[in-house]
């Protein structure tokens, strides 16, 4: 039974229409997956010989790196449930296909469940863990222990894996993991309260007893065996796999009236990210973009001026990338009918451009406290806002028009993108939008100084608003060229 699921899996993949772009695709994840595999068994060969440096030279107060490694494996536990939420997709679209052949339910949930076992997120941590386990073995450590330790960690990671089946339904479980791991994280950096110190005692106490993995095993049947429960009684088209009906609610927009026809788009819109599992994801997701100035913050991107410029592209236009990088495929569920209407397409793309524009301004609000890192910081966040807002808002919206990946706005995951919507087309146009301003900067800052690359870049996004009608006339002439492979390709629900 698993052999012919499987080969109604590859059959799935290699008749889709997008084949040869999935293949790609594949290809490339499969090499992402080889250099995290790579960072990650490093991580583990050579991160206790690093604390136990940090150890001698005082950096850290701990009587060893077995100790510290415990302590703070509490927040991997917390990050690990938060990115299987966000990237981990569960099954359910392939399993409804399969309602309509005669196939034994539990034989379904076995096949899905068991999909999950397999998944990358599960493989990814032992990565980790064997090689440590190894030089906790070289170091003297307890071999029963070390293997005790070492086994209660995959099992408690196979555990999280199931328990991610049941926050898949229920969003309001994963904001308050979210919360709680951020409030933890503050109270240990302000010393309120640490719990490290007590999370480490309970994980040295897998280590100190040779039995104890028994514990997370007992976890593991017992998430194993609800979410088999769980999954069968939701096995219904007219119960738990269909779309979740809710109470319609209105909202007063009538304030976008002013926008005249564009109002109708950017109501649209508004109640789109508002109703919605994903756009909503990625509307949140999009301003977290707001911190990512603060990597560039260490030490090894001091010197390096053209850090600031990323900086600021990045830091203004998280909403701009994650939701403009994926119209018109928002639209996709109702593209078709959208067509038949034959509405104005420069309509349709003003009231996108309208909105990234809007959330750009904002998130350039939110970055205000750069200020308090140097003017200079200020000056290339406000450089890479005026240039989203000028030229980089156009360019996503030219890119969307290769984008033929429908949207599943009833799932969280892929907040930040998707990677089939990656191709040669729209990695071509990453060159303006995150190229071209670093060239400008330099060509200016290492000719005058680093204020006039910060006004070079700025400059380019202001010529972009005065051309902005002729670009849209040629983003306008793409997407009607477009227009039919675009309904096609949102057709192919694989």
């Amino acid at each position: 039974m698993i052999k012919q699921f499987i080969h109604l899996e590859w059959k799935s993949f290699i008749r889709s229409a997008a084949f040869k772009q999935n293949l790609a695709i594949k290809i490339l994840m499969g090499f992402g997956a080889l250099y995290f595999i790579g960072f990650f068994g490093l991580i583990g060969g050579f991160s206790y010989f690093i604390i136990e440096e940090f150890i001698e030279e005082g950096k850290i107060i701990a009587g060893n790196p077995f100790e510290v490694i415990n302590q703070f494996l509490i927040y991997w536990i917390f990050a690990d449930i938060a990115y299987r939420y966000m990237l981990q997709k569960m099954p359910v679209a392939n399993i409804k296909p399969l309602l309509y052949l005669p196939f034994e339910k539990g034989k379904i949930v076995n096949y899905a469940l068991g999909k999950t076992v397999v998944s990358f997120f599960n493989f990814l941590p032992a990565f980790f863990f064997i090689p440590f386990s190894v030089v906790l073995i070289v170091k003297g450590y307890s071999i029963t222990g070390v293997i005790s330790w070492h086994l209660a960690m995959l099992l408690i990671t196979l555990a999280t894996n199931f328990l991610n089946v049941f926050m898949n339904n229920i969003d309001k479980v994963f904001y308050p993991v979210i919360a709680v791991m951020a409030a933890l994280g503050l109270s240990q950096y302000y010393g309120i309260f640490d719990i490290t110190l007590y999370t480490g005692t309970v994980l040295m106490f897998f280590y100190e007893n040779a039995w104890a993995f028994i514990i997370p095993l007992l976890l593991l049947i017992g998430t194993v065996y609800y979410a088999y429960h769980y999954f069968e009684k939701q096995l219904y088209l007219d119960e738990g796999l269909k779309s979740v009906a809710q109470e319609a609610s209105t909202e007063d927009l009538s304030f976008l009236d002013r926008f005249g026809k564009l109002s109708t788009y950017l109501k649209n819109d508004i109640k789109l990210i508002k109703r919605n599992k994903r756009a909503k994801m990625t509307f949140f997701m999009g301003f977290f973009f707001v911190l990512y100035g603060l990597f560039f913050m260490q030490d090894v991107y001091a010197d390096i001026n053209g850090m600031k410029v990323f900086a600021g592209l990045f830091c203004t236009g998280g909403f701009l990338f994650s939701f403009g990088g994926l119209v018109p495929s928002w639209d996709s569920s109702y593209y078709k009918l959208m067509m038949a209407q034959n509405i104005p397409y420069r309509e349709f793309l003003l009231s996108k451009w309208w909105l990234m524009v809007a959330a750009t301004v904002i998130s350039t609000l939110l970055c205000s406290f750069y200020i308090y890192f140097g003017w200079d910081w200020w000056f290339g966040i406000l450089a890479g806002a005026v240039y989203n807002i000028g030229f980089n808002s156009s360019v996503v919206l030219w890119g969307g028009a290769f984008v033929k990946t429908p949207v599943d706005l009833m799932t969280t995951k892929k907040a930040f993108g998707d990677s089939k919507a990656f191709n040669a087309k729209t990695l071509l146009l990453l060159l303006p939008k995150l190229v071209l301003p670093v060239v400008i900067y330099y060509a200016f800052a290492l000719t005058i100084n680093e204020t006039a690359g910060f006004i070079a870049i700025a400059a380019t996004g202001v010529l972009g608003l005065l051309f902005r009608n002729k670009i849209f006339d040629l983003i306008e002439d793409i997407y009607k060229n477009e227009k039919y492979d675009t309904i096609a390709a949102y057709a192919q629900k694989n």
